[in-house]
């Protein structure tokens, strides 16, 4: 019940739109239907919520404005006590309190997510810091995938995801020696091997997380390092059966990464990196997300 009601406080214009719905709604059945219905009230009190939930972003006035408008409504429509001054402003100030409550409410939602993201990108950070070369990787490739997923236009609830989970996705480093992580040469057979855990790690670490299991952010950092032609890490998925969040990160990933100067080498040209990522369509990467990720660097 809560994930569903987090899930509807996410997508504001839902509350916007049931706002118009339940007036329309509360006129017609007050007004046409069942007029001195007093039993009908509770539905300008919904509908009056949902303007605060909905337009929560909006300026004091434009909310008065329409609170007003559903107490000319409630006050005329449901003559259910004496028309007078004295009872219209007692439903004014009822009916702004309630708009009010809620404008307060879901702006405090907003800021607790707000947070959330804050906590997660600081957490990356100091997960980065502990290699030099690698500072900022987390969020730079939360911004590479993010750029993907606009130009797919996938809804507001998978970036969200996709934010959350390219900022966490090598969050199972912590479980890596600093030796292995800062070594300036090739790495051994067994240490390459070790490298390769940081996945389950990850998973390992945040899997208790609720939100994380229920809502893909456990796929990016589990399935990142998978390959589309079935030959990555860790359980060796292929092609679609790799969740598209971290087919998306995976892009992001191997580009800034590639982008970066490392303590093992220089840092590649931006159009040999892109070279190279088009060279791994439907090898390493899932051609379309190849594609559309190329596009972003086209004028």
């Amino acid at each position: 019940m809560f994930n569903t009601i987090d899930k509807c406080l996410n997508r504001p214009y839902l509350f916007r739109h049931s706002f118009f719905i339940l007036f329309i709604s509360s006129v017609v059945l007050n007004h046409v239907i069942s007029l001195n219905n007093s039993n009908f009230f509770i539905l300008y009190i919904i509908t009056v919520i949902f303007l605060g939930i909905g337009f929560y972003n909006k300026s004091a006035l434009f909310l008065t404005l329409f609170t007003m408008i559903v107490v000319l409504s409630r006050f005329f429509f449901i003559p259910d006590s004496e028309l007078s001054l004295n009872n219209l402003l007692i439903f004014s100030c009822n009916y702004l309190l309630i708009t009010f409550i809620s404008v307060s409410l879901m702006r405090y939602a907003q800021k607790v997510k707000s947070t959330y993201i804050e906590l997660t990108s600081a957490l990356a950070n100091a997960l980065d810091s502990r290699d030099s070369y690698t500072w900022h990787h987390s969020e730079n490739v939360s911004k590479y995938s993010l750029k993907i997923a606009d130009k797919m236009n996938l809804s507001k609830d998978l970036c969200d995801i996709i934010r959350v989970g390219s900022l966490l996705h090598d969050i199972g480093k912590i479980g890596i020696s600093e030796y292995i992580l800062t070594k300036p040469g090739k790495l051994t057979d067994e240490e390459y091997n070790s490298i390769k855990t940081h996945p389950e790690i990850g998973y390992d670490i945040i899997k208790h997380v609720s939100n994380f299991y229920e809502n893909g952010v456990l796929d990016i950092v589990l399935y990142h390092h998978e390959r589309y032609d079935g030959k990555g890490y860790p359980k060796g998925l292929k092609g679609n059966e790799i969740p598209l969040v971290a087919r998306i990160v995976a892009v992001a990933d191997t580009f800034d990464a590639m982008i970066s100067k490392r303590v093992y080498r220089n840092e590649f040209d931006l159009n040999h990196t892109l070279e190279e990522i088009s060279k791994n369509k439907g090898t390493q990467f899932d051609p379309e997300i190849v594609d559309v990720f190329l596009s972003t660097f086209k004028n």
